[in-house]
């Protein structure tokens, strides 16, 4: 339940912000002076409301206080005596808002909720900096890591917009968190969104928000994405996957700086750094009128291309000895060897779910193996037939014979298994006669269930 400290010497409109707020489901205390209140503030502390005419210490010397112990601590400014310049100064130091008195309820519930939202989401993104960022690091000494971790050092410190493509599990996201993290803006908020998993008819509410009422279902006012992370990052993951609406609002929010939230007239500014992922080939999407040719070099300032792991099969080594390690932590379970022959079958296998899967079939060998030293024998079970690759066929055959038969059989396995083990089918796929077919499962020992 979010804190919410109320400081105000007239104790009647502290009790009755508290049963508002209270009945919005927050936890509400009040201290009645500037001083009291800032005894009361501490790290549990998810928001104030500051009255600014107090007798012991006003309003705007709590408030600079109160920022310079919790910067990133949400207030709300009240006041019987409105000004502009009150509004302006409240702004300069740092204040979220600034409501009159008497306060509106509706008013007070909107500007509540949309501070303790912008709050947790900072929460969460303290949480994704202490686990994702510092565990999920980009692991690699090939020359394309090397040269993406250096692209990265140079590109960080600027507010140009980034393009990362490349394979699902490739890791664009852990390029996006670590430009942010090396970024001026790496002590805001880094918001990501991922617009292949929300439905188009809710991706641009998601984005810019929208207004009470607005469509059915909106009951509440809605904060969007661009205006959680003004003055930080927006991650926009599979932006191919966006539609062509949204495309269109997003474009017009890089040129202008301005949005409007759905069903609203007030166009509101927005200090944003944008980087963009997708796995899809947008100059195809493009042939295609899936995605905006205008919007494509609006994002593409600085493009970054993230290999597939089976160009970087030098790299497995060091991220199966860090996927270990995490994973160990994890389970609390004491770390294994992966012998030489291990590294070697997976670095012959093919990776079509990348980094991601290669994590996965490190986690399965861990739990299921569960010995001290791991041996290729002991994971072969645990890898997917059809991922053995052309690689691990050539360092396992010691002659082109030997190599000639091993392709033979895995080819004709994959066609049984494909066709349901219809010999019939099958041979007349491999153009083959039935007694010929059967002959050569027999000769490789091809069994049904293998």
């Amino acid at each position: 339940m979010n804190r919410v400290l109320i400081i105000d010497d007239e104790k009647d409109i502290c009790e009755s912000i508290k049963m508002i707020l209270e009945y919005e489901g927050y936890e509400v205390e009040f201290a009645t002076s500037g001083t009291s209140g800032l005894a009361k503030l501490d790290q549990l502390i998810d928001l104030v409301l500051l009255d600014i005419q107090m007798p012991d210490i006003n309003g705007f010397e709590v408030l600079t206080k109160a920022k310079e112990q919790f910067p990133h601590l949400n207030i709300i400014m009240i006041s019987a005596f409105s000004s502009l310049q009150n509004a302006i100064n409240a702004t300069k130091l740092g204040a979220f808002d600034f409501l009159e008195k008497p306060i509106d309820r509706d008013k007070l519930v909107i500007s509540v909720r949309n501070a303790i939202a912008q709050t947790n989401l900072f929460k969460e993104n303290e949480e994704i900096r202490k686990t994702v960022l510092s565990q999920g690091e980009i692991i690699g000494s090939s020359k394309a890591i090397k040269n993406i971790l250096d692209l990265i050092e140079r590109i960080s410190p600027n507010d140009t917009r980034v393009l990362i493509t490349g394979e699902n599990g490739t890791g664009k996201e852990l390029v996006a968190r670590a430009i942010h993290k090396k970024s001026l803006r790496k002590d805001k908020s880094l918001v990501e969104v991922n617009c292949a998993a929300i439905p188009n008819e809710l991706i641009e509410s998601e984005l810019f928000g929208h207004e009470k009422g607005s469509f059915t279902g909106a009951i509440n006012q809605r904060i969007g994405r661009f205006e959680l992370a003004d003055k930080g990052t927006l991650f926009l993951d599979e932006i191919g996957d966006m539609s062509l609406n949204a495309q269109a609002k997003v474009l017009r929010a890089i040129e202008d700086g301005i949005i409007q939230r759905v069903g609203g007239t007030k166009k509101i500014a927005v200090d944003v750094r944008i980087i963009a992922a997708t796995n899809k080939n947008l100059l195809d999407e493009i042939e295609k009128n899936n995605f905006r040719y205008d919007l494509y070099h609006r994002l593409n300032v600085i493009p970054i291309h993230v290999p597939p792991l089976r160009e970087r099969l030098d790299d497995i080594p060091l991220l199966v000895n860090y996927f270990i390690k995490d994973i160990c932590e994890k389970y609390k379970k004491p770390p294994p060897f992966f012998s030489d022959s291990t590294i070697k079958l997976l670095q012959g296998l093919s990776w079509t779910g990348n980094v991601r899967e290669l994590r996965n079939i490190v986690e399965r060998i861990i739990i299921i193996a569960n010995k001290k030293e791991i041996l290729a024998r002991d994971i072969e079970f645990l890898v997917p037939r059809e991922k053995l690759s052309m690689s691990e066929l050539i360092s396992d055959s010691n002659s082109f014979q030997e190599f000639k038969d091993k392709s033979e059989k895995a080819f004709i396995l994959k066609q049984l298994e494909t066709n349901s083990w219809n010999i019939s089918k099958t041979a007349e796929i491999l153009d083959i006669q039935r007694s010929h077919l059967y002959n050569k499962m027999k000769k490789y020992g091809i069994e049904k269930g293998e």
